[in-house]
């Protein structure tokens, strides 16, 4: 089922031009970087405790987009990002990457908040294969310039925002090179300081953009420029600007140049559970300054060149869980898992207090604020304790599925609801999830429906079962309250899974996922 869009054609004498909304993916693609090779674009975005990681997206025409690579399939086999510490490394990972391209090769950089330390990969291909090395020193949303004159610099930072040149193979800072703070932000004046760095030279300019979080506004997007790489550095706010009435500032990414000359920024906007979406808006330069949007707002349509009219793109979704749209929370044991299109098993070998800790589940992103999965489940080789089904997968989640006690099988929906702030970060769930709804079962298969309602103000999930007598799904418990928490910094996903409470050796297969935009 295809993504509803409304989109129109128009041929120019040397172009054909499309016209389309201005939410490009309606799912948690955030921190978007971008880059144009030839006719095509790449951009690409933040997965954190996700693997395989670092989603890199491809495109002709900056609309419509299709997944080109994972730059790993596994960051760092450590006790957090396999799941063994019952913590993992929820909120953390990679954030914010760059992509560049110089000299016939590709070039990411990011930062792992729970290793502390500053990844570069290169490839020849966007496709990979992506070499692995690391960057001395830790460099918060950076992003990186090669220069004319063949030196290297690197912009970071959060309030403080600092450049640092670099040696020639990026293995550290160039000694001698210049390493200074050359913007700061007014601590007393925001909420949050200047972060999320995107540097570009432009006609001999150097241009760096921001997001902050001024006192009595909403997330704003910023720019700065130079003649000279260190500056001085003179700028101000480019955008802030609502969109759909979500209360939330569309700020934060990379621009990029069309092969028409214009110019246009990919930035992100939160819309609660669903995550943070991205936005293409149309930027100008006048007199060397960019404008963001039309009259200072971010447009709900906008007109792009199609530079290849007619190309087919595969969804960013699936029904097939060997598809790249599935991703594991944190990094798999795949000796415990059998993975085929359209069935998935997974057996426990430890014991998990809630579906946080359970190793080895499957997840694939919602998509748009109405959409819905279901899947069929096969329970027979639970242990007494175990736990296997279909979760809304964020910090505060819920789940429709089969736990066996003494014995007997039930259809349970559990839900939970954190104990601190939405805002808490590097704090982990150590509680168990709250059974709201729960009968009796003479089958160990069934099949389990979550149904997303993710429109501001609403943000829940209803879960279902198919009942084979009726031959409809039937409603099964209250629909359960979601909201985005940066506990986990994610937007909610489905998520198949299965953990023991007991004693571990419990199984569970799921077979025949279908997602469904509604």
């Amino acid at each position: 089922m295809n993504i509803k869009k409304t989109t129109t054609l128009e041929t120019t004498e040397s172009q054909v031009m499309k016209t389309a909304s201005s939410y490009i993916i309606p799912a948690d693609f955030p921190d978007p970087d971008i880059i144009r090779v030839d006719d095509t674009y790449y951009m690409v975005s933040t997965t954190m405790h996700y693997m395989p990681g670092c989603v890199i997206l491809r495109s002709y025409n900056l609309v419509d987009w299709e997944h080109a690579a994972y730059v790993y399939d596994e960051l760092e086999d450590t006790l957090g990002q396999t799941l063994q510490d019952n913590k993992g490394i929820y909120g953390k990972g990679m954030w914010a990457a760059c992509l560049r391209y110089h000299n016939g090769k590709f070039y990411i950089t990011f930062v792992a908040n729970d290793t502390h330390k500053t990844y570069l990969y290169t490839a020849d291909k966007i496709e990979g294969p992506w070499h692995k090395s690391e960057i001395s020193g830790f460099y918060h949303d950076m992003s990186l310039l090669f220069d004319e004159d063949g030196k290297i610099y690197c912009v970071s930072g959060n309030m403080n925002i600092n450049l640092t040149e670099m040696k020639e193979d990026l293995s550290g800072p160039k000694i001698g090179g210049i390493n200074k703070t050359i913007i700061r932000d007014t601590p007393e004046n925001v909420i949050l300081g200047y972060e999320g760095s995107h540097i570009y030279k432009i006609n001999g300019k150097y241009y760096i953009f921001f997001i902050h979080m001024p006192k009595g506004k909403m997330r704003t997007e910023a720019c700065f420029i130079s003649d000279k790489i260190d500056g001085p550095y003179t700028g101000k706010d480019v955008l802030c600007s609502d969109l759909a009435d979500w209360n939330s500032g569309v700020a934060q990414g990379g621009i990029v140049q069309a092969n028409n000359g214009n110019w246009y920024g990919i930035l992100f906007q939160d819309h609660g559970a669903l995550g943070r979406i991205p936005v293409l808006v149309p930027v100008k330069f006048v007199d060397d300054f960019p404008v963001f949007g039309a009259a200072g707002f971010a447009p709900r349509q906008i007109n792009v060149p199609d530079n290849r009219p007619g190309y087919e793109y595969k969804e960013l979704y699936s029904n097939d869980f060997t598809n790249p749209a599935w991703q594991w929370n944190h990094i798999p044991n795949k000796e415990l898992v059998n993975v085929e299109p359209s069935a998935f098993s997974v057996k426990t070998d430890k014991t998990s207090i809630n579906v946080t800790k359970a190793a080895n589940t499957l997840t694939q992103r919602t998509f748009t604020e109405n959409c819905c999965g279901n899947v069929s489940l096969d329970a027979a080789k639970l242990n007494d304790g175990d736990i296997a089904g279909l979760c809304a997968l964020e910090g505060e989640y819920g789940f429709i599925g089969i736990t066996k006690k003494e014995g007997k099988l039930k259809l349970i929906v559990a839900e939970h609801k954190i104990p601190y702030t939405p805002w808490s970060m590097g704090v982990y769930d150590d509680e168990e999830p709250v059974i709201t709804t729960e009968k009796d079962l003479d089958s160990s298969k069934i099949t389990l429906k979550a149904t997303f309602c993710l429109e501001h103000t609403k943000e829940n999930v209803q879960f279902s079962y198919y009942d084979k007598d009726s031959q409809n799904y039937i409603d099964f418990g209250e629909p359960v309250k979601l909201r985005y928490t940066l506990d986990q910094f994610v937007g909610v996903r489905f998520a198949l899974f299965c953990y023991s409470t007991k004693k571990a050796g419990g199984s569970a297969i799921f077979k025949d996922f279908e997602i469904g935009i509604l």
